[in-house]
């Protein structure tokens, strides 16, 4: 077992995902010795499948080291790895009360899963909310699926609401992000165990960077610019 948690660490696995790798490996191990003293021939198909799906679920858990590059001012950052999968002006009835863009990134089981704050400020609101686990494909699950959401104030004032929407297969929410908290574009703000999307709701007239079906890098790919004077159209709405 420790050389297995050496190996795990030299992949950079995501702490969410040690200790569930760990406990997998050794329970198809054990499923491993039991079918090879069965049989020979059953060994061999049962290996194939249980490294197939190991090797997934270490993927899954990967947590590449990320660093930004670019101008930070007023720059969104992706949040994850992922598909831009709705991008679309809306109502934010949960904390902004207010008309917004709300730009989407759906995460495939295949995806890095770890979720990264999409702009540098201060963490001034964060709550978790029970729901269903419908597909994070479709619109309403948004408002209905199992979901945490974090708002964002950056330093001249502008808020940005970011929201982790479980999905048909994630089962749990991580949300490290905490009220007052510095947010860091280079900083993990939580993570979703298996496929999930990220909503991020920015203000009227930001300069939208991305396009829907667009891939996206957590961490990495710039997917808005927000202006000075939508601070003063937010405070007016709300």
């Amino acid at each position: 077992m420790g050389k297995v948690r050496k190996t795990l660490k030299r992949v950079r696995l995501h702490r969410e995902g040690t200790d569930i790798l760990l406990v997998t490996f050794a329970l198809l191990l054990i499923i491993n010795l039991l079918v090879w003293w069965i049989s020979t021939t059953s060994g061999i198909v049962v290996s194939t499948i249980t490294t197939v799906v190991y090797l997934l679920m270490v993927n899954f858990f990967r947590s590449p080291k990320r660093k930004f590059t670019g101008d930070r001012k007023n720059v969104v950052v992706s949040s994850v790895d992922g598909k831009v999968v709705a991008l679309e002006e809306t109502y934010e009835p949960e904390f902004l009360k207010c008309r917004c863009i709300q730009l989407s990134v759906f995460m495939s089981i295949l995806d890095v899963h770890a979720n990264w704050f999409p702009i540098d400020g201060e963490v001034i609101y964060v709550k978790h909310h029970n729901g269903r686990f419908m597909s994070a494909w479709l619109p309403k699950s948004s408002t209905e699926n199992e979901r945490s959401t974090v708002v964002i104030r950056t330093d001249d004032g502008q808020l940005v609401l970011m929201r982790q929407v479980a999905g048909a297969m994630a089962r749990r929410i991580v949300t490290y992000a905490e009220v007052g908290n510095a947010a860091n574009i280079e900083d993990h703000m939580g993570f979703i165990k298996f496929g999930s999307r990220v909503d991020i709701y920015l203000p009227l007239g930001t300069e939208i960077l991305t396009e829907i079906n667009k891939r996206t890098v957590g961490g990495v790919t710039t997917i808005a610019r927000l202006r000075p004077e939508t601070s003063e159209q937010i405070n007016d709405e709300q």
